[in-house]
């Protein structure tokens, strides 16, 4: 127990210190749990010989995952991922496994292994690959999905490799069947190989029929009766059960736990108790994949790559290189374009967790030497270390390439009106339409081209354009508007737009969203005559509905709110005189007398307001 404590401490402690500071860093939590796994083997040799067993329990952070991306697609979105699945996913598996297979081959290795390291190297990281994707908002897009649907794709072709493995076996090679289920866990099933082919086929077709059609029928009567107990426990156990239920099954029939649990999120995607499920299940994912990419970190064997770091490191570079080359062809052919291509292309250009499981079974089958084996493995964790890194390189070449993609031509401004907006958001699109309802005319102008086809669609006189753009402003008709609405999202931009409208126009009325108080105070200082915070408006009403439900009247909250919003309002003008630009406010002694002081008048304000409103009698008491 004392060991166990040990280890459990120095695991999550190494977390706790590093994860957090590659994240400040911008490396992302990957790379920190990469690090903070090689502190505790290779650097500092804390980790324990429990370590193989560890990894073996948060691989199931990468079953869990893929059950969660499984309940964010409807079944009909998986159908349009077809094409991809089995095009650009073939195409990826077969051109990178014959690319490597014939490097290696003419390099002098057995033809064998060459095909068997191509196999296991054409894999990618599907834990570190998906995760970065979401945590940079990625997966969503054109390139991440292409990238989603390699990935199930390759998942897929794991059970093919393995079937095709004992078949590539060398000459005199000893198969013990015994031997491989003992070093794959459960990849081979004994009660599968006793079965005749087409008893196992039919399992196989019973069991993955049972899983759609216990999630489309007994899923909903089982979330009920678990529910009726009131026990918030009773939920996650649940849950648990039927990740780990279906895991099981899966594995049963030979086949990937992974794959089973991502097709029965997809049957459970339309299930009511989707985001219950989900709220259950992500703690764990998180903490099992935190794991699970710590033992990679620690499984990195230092002592080869120091025996021979230029021919490791080179062997990894041109496995990425290789990759990449396969990537952009197939990016090419399927005409994934612009920043997507370099997401796809970077993000798959390297090897995978399942490669591990690979590099054993070819071992306990002979095809492959143990130093082969090593080198092999050694490889696939180097590479999966540089992910986080490709990533870095991929924001750097989105941003170059959309500084040097050719803008869109503003267009050409025919009409004018009394009303300019510059900025159709959210917020824009309310103003718009009330002084649109109240018979004044309006002219909406935005960078976005999206947003302006979607307001010409109902009719909105809308332009394409940077509303910061002094001739844009003048070709809508600054000089001759009677009022200016700024609100576009980026502040600066507000400010510049405020700051030109109010030397061109001092006696325009410029009304601007800001986004917070020092924003205010920007905008008060650049020239803007009502200035709007984005939440102040909604925090009053909603501090209004809380002071109804606590006893107060209608007609004393109205009055108490409309209080504050004045004073409020009339303070900030106030401080922001007294604001300086690039100071923080809380080492701005006056500014900090002065709210202190506002505060305190703000509090006795109130407090006469409500015995203003209170009826005498009721004051009285």
């Amino acid at each position: 127990m004392e060991s166990v404590l040990q280890q459990a401490s120095l695991y999550l402690a190494a977390a706790v210190l590093v994860v957090p500071l590659a994240l400040r860093a911008g490396l992302g939590s990957v790379l920190g749990y990469l690090a903070a796994g090689i502190l505790l083997g290779p650097v500092f040799g804390l980790a324990g010989a429990e370590t193989t067993d560890l990894q073996h329990v948060a691989e199931f952070g990468v079953v869990m995952m893929l059950f969660l991306i499984g309940l964010e697609l409807e079944p009909r979105v998986l159908w349009a991922m077809r094409h991809k699945l089995i095009g650009l996913g073939g195409l990826q598996v077969v051109g990178t496994s014959g690319l490597i297979a014939a490097v290696l081959y003419f390099a002098g290795m057995d033809w064998r292994g060459a095909l068997t390291v191509g196999m296991l190297l054409s894999l990618s990281s599907t834990a570190i690959v998906l995760q970065s994707l979401e945590e940079q908002g990625l997966v969503r897009g054109p390139g991440g999905r292409s990238a989603f649907s390699v990935l199930l794709t390759q998942d897929l072709a794991v059970i093919p490799m393995l079937a095709l493995i004992p078949l590539l076996a060398l000459p005199g090679a000893e198969f013990a069947a015994g031997t491989a289920h003992e070093t794959q866990g459960s990849l081979t099933i004994p009660a599968m190989q006793y079965l005749p082919g087409w008893a196992a086929a039919l399992l196989t077709l019973g069991i993955v029929a049972g899983i759609v059609a216990g999630g489309h029928f007994l899923s909903r009567p089982m979330f009920r009766f678990v529910h009726a107990s009131r026990l918030p426990e009773m939920s996650t156990f649940f849950s648990l059960l039927l990740v780990f239920g279906v895991a099981f099954l899966m594995e049963l029939v030979g086949l990937s736990p992974a794959l089973g649990t991502f097709l029965a999120g997809v049957v459970l995607a339309n299930s009511e108790f989707r985001h219950q499920i989900e709220a259950d299940i992500k703690p764990f994912k998180g903490l099992l994949l935190g794991l699970f990419f710590m033992t990679v970190g620690i499984g990195i064997d230092f002592q080869v790559l120091m025996a021979a770091p230029l021919m490791v490191l080179g062997l990894t570079l041109a496995l990425i290189l290789g990759k990449a080359v396969v990537l952009l062809a197939a990016a090419i052919v399927f005409r994934i374009k612009g920043r997507d291509r370099w997401l796809f292309v970077l993000a798959l250009a390297q090897g995978g967790e399942f490669g591990f499981l690979v590099v054993s079974f070819s071992r306990s089958e002979g095809i492959l030497s143990d130093t082969t084996g090593q080198m092999v493995l050694l490889v696939i964790s180097l590479s999966m270390l540089f992910t986080p890194l490709l990533f870095i390189l991929y924001t750097y070449l989105a941003r170059r390439l959309a500084a040097t993609m050719p803008k869109q031509p503003a267009d050409e401004i025919t009409e004018k009106g009394r009303v300019i907006i510059a900025g159709m958001g959210r917020f824009g699109q309310v103003v718009n339409r009330l002084v649109r309802s109240s018979g004044l005319s309006t002219i909406v102008l935005d960078s976005d081209p999206a947003t302006i086809e979607t307001m010409r669609g109902f009719g909105v006189q809308s332009f394409f354009g940077d509303p910061s753009r002094p001739e844009l402003l003048a070709a809508a008709g600054l000089q001759d508007a009677e009022v200016l609405v700024v609100a576009v999202d980026d502040r600066e931009t507000a400010n510049r737009i405020v700051r030109f409208a109010r030397a061109e126009r001092p006696d325009l009325h410029i009304i601007a969203r800001a986004h917070d108080r020092v924003h205010v105070y920007e905008l008060y200082q650049a020239g803007a005559s009502d200035i709007v915070r984005e939440m102040f408006d909604s925090s009053v009403r909603a501090g209004r509905y809380v002071l109804e439900n606590m006893g107060f009247t209608e007609y004393e909250a109205s009055q108490l709110s409309q209080a504050f919003f004045q004073i409020d309002r009339a303070g900030v003008r106030e401080l922001a005189g007294l604001w300086v630009p690039g100071q923080p406010v809380h080492l701005n002694k006056p500014y900090v007398e002065r709210a202190k002081e506002l505060s305190r008048d703000l509090e006795t304000a109130l407090i006469a307001e409500l015995d203003n409103a209170r009826p005498k009698d009721r004051a009285a008491e």
